[in-house]
Formats: C-alpha cells, sequence, structure tokens
C-alpha cells in the first residue's frame, strides 16, 4: 500500500476531507515500483534535478542490471552514453552477457554469439522463417537476414571486425562517452534545499506557495552570517531579541509538526 505516484493528489484530497480515492494498483517489487515511479515522474511530475535523475538511475542498473542503456535513459530522463558511463564506472552494477531493450527484446552483448547462433539453427531448420530464427537467437530480424545472405555468399556467419571472441581481430574501438561532468563547489544543505524548493513549479505557479518561499528565502542564513549578525546586536536589545526568536522558532516547530502529521496521511509507514 505505498504511494508510488500521485502524493500531491492524496494529500489534496486528504484536506478536502476525502475518505476514498480512485487508484491504479501495481503489483511488483520494490525496485519495480521504483522504476515506476522515476519514469512517472519524468513524464509529468515535478523536474527532477541532474543528480535526482543520475542517482536513480544508477539505482536502477543495480536492480536491472540487463536493462539497457536506452531503456534507462528514457525512464530516467538522461541520455543513453551517461547511463552507459554510469555503468561502466559503478563497481556495484552486476554484469550481464545480454540487454532488454525497451521493445522488450532481448539482445546479446556480444553480437558474433548471436550470429553464430542464427547460422547454427539455420542449418538445423533451414525452412523456418526469419523471424523464428531472429527470434530464438535474440538478434533482430535484419541481423537475421545479414547471415543468411553470408552463408549463401560462403561467407562467415561474423564479419572480421566482430569477431573479437574468436581471436580474430584486433580490440574493438571503444564507444565515445560523455565527458566528466566538472564537480561544483558543495552548497550548505539548507541552502540546497532551499534551491530545490525555489524550482518546484506546485510552489512557484501558486500564492500561498510563493508565500511560504519567500519565507524561507528571508529566514534562511549561513553559519557565518548568523555569527556576524549576533555579534552585531546592541545589548539593550538581546532580551528582546531571544524572546522574539524563541518565539519564531515555536512557531516554525508547530509548521513542521503540522506537516509531519500530515505527510503520515500520505505515508502511514
Amino acid at each position: 500500500m505505498c504511494v508510488i505516484d500521485g502524493l500531491h493528489r492524496l494529500m489534496a484530497a486528504s484536506l478536502k476531507g476525502q475518505k476514498d480515492i480512485d487508484v491504479r494498483f501495481f503489483d511488483g517489487s520494490r525496485e519495480e515500483a521504483f522504476l515506476k515511479s522515476v519514469e512517472a515522474n519524468v513524464e509529468h511530475g515535478l523536474p527532477l534535478s541532474q543528480a535526482d535523475r543520475t542517482a536513480a538511475a544508477l539505482r536502477i542498473l543495480k536492480s536491472h542490471p540487463t536493462m539497457a542503456d536506452r531503456a534507462i535513459a528514457k525512464s530516467t530522463g538522461l541520455g543513453a552514453r551517461t547511463v552507459a558511463q554510469l555503468r561502466r564506472s559503478s563497481d556495484s552494477v552486476p554484469q550481464s552477457d545480454f540487454r532488454v531493450g525497451r521493445d522488450g527484446k532481448v539482445r546479446p552483448l556480444d553480437g558474433a554469439q548471436g550470429r553464430l547462433r542464427v547460422a547454427e539453427l539455420m542449418r538445423d531448420n533451414p525452412d523456418a522463417s526469419l523471424r523464428q530464427v531472429a527470434r530464438s537467437a535474440g538478434v533482430s530480424p535484419a541481423t537475421a537476414l545479414d547471415v543468411r545472405r553470408r552463408l549463401e555468399r560462403g561467407d562467415q556467419p561474423v564479419p572480421s571486425q566482430r569477431s573479437r571472441s574468436r581471436g580474430e581481430a584486433g580490440p574493438a574501438k571503444p564507444e565515445p562517452v560523455d565527458p566528466a561532468p566538472v564537480p561544483a563547489a558543495a552548497a550548505p544543505p539548507t541552502a540546497a534545499t532551499l534551491d530545490k524548493l525555489m524550482r518546484d513549479p506546485s510552489l512557484r505557479q501558486s500564492e500561498l506557495g510563493r508565500r511560504l518561499l519567500r519565507m524561507f528565502r528571508e529566514n534562511v542564513l549561513g553559519a557565518s552570517e548568523m555569527n556576524d549578525i549576533c555579534a552585531s546586536v546592541p545589548s539593550h536589545c538581546i532580551e528582546l531579541i531571544v524572546e522574539l526568536s524563541r518565539r519564531n522558532s515555536q512557531i516554525w516547530d508547530g509548521f513542521a509538526q503540522e506537516l509531519n502529521r500530515r505527510a503520515r496521511i500520505v505515508n502511514p509507514d
């Protein structure tokens, strides 16, 4: 009973006093549910930051290691080469000798093995259609057709540049990868959180949301700023400012407790 997508709609219904809300149930593992939630958010939800999309892609790579780079890229809103670079650079991603594409088809990483399998199937079942052979070998019909034509010409089913596994060619040319991102200076956690909220359309597009953002923006200060301001307070004002600060702290604490109560409505766990 975990909400995968639609937390804001559930919250709105709860605040209106509704006891029921229409839902679509999803039956799957926790990791499959996470994949669905990312796909839903990329399609119509709040915009994810680059860091959020990268973290989601890495988690999907670990839980779905056979999922093709392009399929993960579509699910997370990243580029396929960025996903491929993440796969290569992470030691925690399980290795696999095949990939499952966006069309659901299984494709071996080593094209030579797939072509050899096609040739074997064609010899054993000469009357089988190209689609049947391609499906059994886990290759595309175009690859199966190319193998058939090569066999008819008396050529090997695997072109020389694709025969690395048989020791007939040198090392393959490495695929181009996206340049490594330049690390940015780490922002203070509070400032980074505020920056993320400032980009949230659901807050920026409502008057109350904009008022909340202004309140946060006016109250967020760095540690050095707080020290400077504290040192500049005249001695005869200290007691009044302490009292006012504590009162504001109580107001913000009550605000946080109310939000936490509403959060438990959305997710009792």
